[in-house]
């Protein structure tokens, strides 16, 4: 199998504004498809090729919790689908080591609730802060900005060095360096679970 190799810095999709986020930004591929064999979910590539996280849904596709997973399938982040009719949100909670030895705690982190025809916006528990996801409907190409309107993270189809432009299930993830990379991540696995990906 090739690898999926993370897209330069310089081909974002053509809707960013590169100024708007800090330097040295991180650049993951992920991949909507699952490691487990009949699995659905998607894998995270880090910048040097290799899986840096994975996704599992061991239900059916569209279920209504997954697991976001290191390398080694500890579990980092739970995202859990609470739905009335046309209230639909979706809550996480991040996994802490307890730190007496005693293994893992949940703590809430984050919600997403749909707004409008094609966004959703993100709270998170306790701070007072808030993202929103701009053109979360579409399955390849959105953003993630905060509050003053500055683009945290952007996700978009990959292309490869020659310029050929891969699949919809194959996207690169630009996360800014103020923004904590778990959480874009679990931002990107909530689209997907809106748009029946995973």
């Amino acid at each position: 199998m090739a690898k999926i190799l993370p897209l330069p810095v310089a081909s974002l999709p053509p809707s960013w504004d590169q100024s708007q986020i800090l330097p040295r930004q991180t650049v993951y591929t992920v991949w909507m498809k699952s490691l487990v064999f009949n699995g659905n979910g998607c894998t995270v590539y880090g910048a040097d090729s290799s899986v840096a996280f994975r996704v599992d849904n061991y239900g059916c596709c569209g279920g209504r919790e997954v697991f976001f997973m290191d390398l080694y399938g500890k579990t980092l982040i739970k995202i859990q689908r609470k739905s009335f009719g046309i209230f639909k949100r979706w809550e996480a909670c991040r996994f802490l080591d307890a730190g007496d030895g005693s293994g893992e705690e949940t703590r809430p982190w984050f919600r997403v609730q749909k707004s409008g025809k094609n966004g959703a916006a993100v709270t998170i528990h306790g701070s007072g802060r808030a993202y929103t996801i701009d053109g979360c409907a579409r399955k390849s190409e959105y953003e993630i900005t905060g509050t003053d309107g500055a683009v945290a993270a952007a996700i978009g189809r990959k292309q490869t060095a020659s310029g050929v432009v891969l699949g919809e299930d194959v996207l690169t993830l630009t996360v800014g360096s103020g923004t904590d990379h778990l959480l874009a991540l679990g931002l990107v696995v909530v689209c997907g679970l809106m748009n029946r990906c995973l």
